[in-house]
């Protein structure tokens, strides 16, 4: 898992949003059914565990009209592809159940606005591309102290949480957990 593009977003993310807390140093596996006796220390609420899809966010609230804040990044020259990290309230997503597909179109959807120029009629094609172009996803919500990690399968378009990320603002801790092999994510090439 550390070795995956959505690993090295994840930790670009955190210098950008979250500087001076600490990294995680891996990744601890977490099975379906992760809340019952034997789970894997700090999982649980508000994060589940699909077994189709990784992980996701059961969130009391929801809201539209809220700005995160965003970084794009984008990987290659020919055949680009992009990665997002967003940081902001999870109540931004604007759905309560939060699930891998979800996340991704969030992603897509901020990056088109974000480069998509009103004025520029010619930046429309480029902000469409780019939004399809979207493969790896990190949203971290420091107040509610949870994050997710998704990657959507560049061919297929399946999308997955493969990584959920708590957010320790006592120690300014990160841990990171990682889907069990009971669930299959797929690897983005590239």
């Amino acid at each position: 898992m550390t070795g995956r593009p959505v690993w090295r977003l994840l930790l670009r993310g955190l210098g950008v949003f979250l500087p001076g807390w600490r990294a995680p140093q891996g990744v601890t596996g977490v099975r379906d059914g992760a809340s019952g006796p034997g789970a894997a220390p700090g999982f649980g609420p508000p994060g589940y565990v699909d077994r189709a899809t990784g992980f996701g966010l059961h969130l009391a609230d929801r809201a539209r009209g809220l700005e995160p804040d965003r970084e794009i990044y984008v990987r290659g020259r020919q055949d680009p592809s992009f990665g997002i990290v967003i940081a902001g309230p999870s109540a931004a997503i604007g759905t309560r159940v939060v699930d891998a597909a979800g996340l991704v179109r969030y992603a897509r959807r901020l990056t088109f606005e974000e480069l998509c120029d009103a004025a520029d009629a010619g930046s429309v094609p480029y902000a469409m591309r780019a939004a399809r172009a979207v493969h790896n996803v990190v949203f971290l919500d420091r107040a509610a102290g949870v994050g997710l990690c998704a990657e959507a399968d560049p061919v297929t378009g399946q999308a997955a949480c493969p990584l959920f990320v708590r957010l320790r603002a006592s120690d300014r801790a990160v841990r990171a957990y990682g889907l069990g092999p009971a669930v299959t994510t797929p690897r983005p090439t590239g």
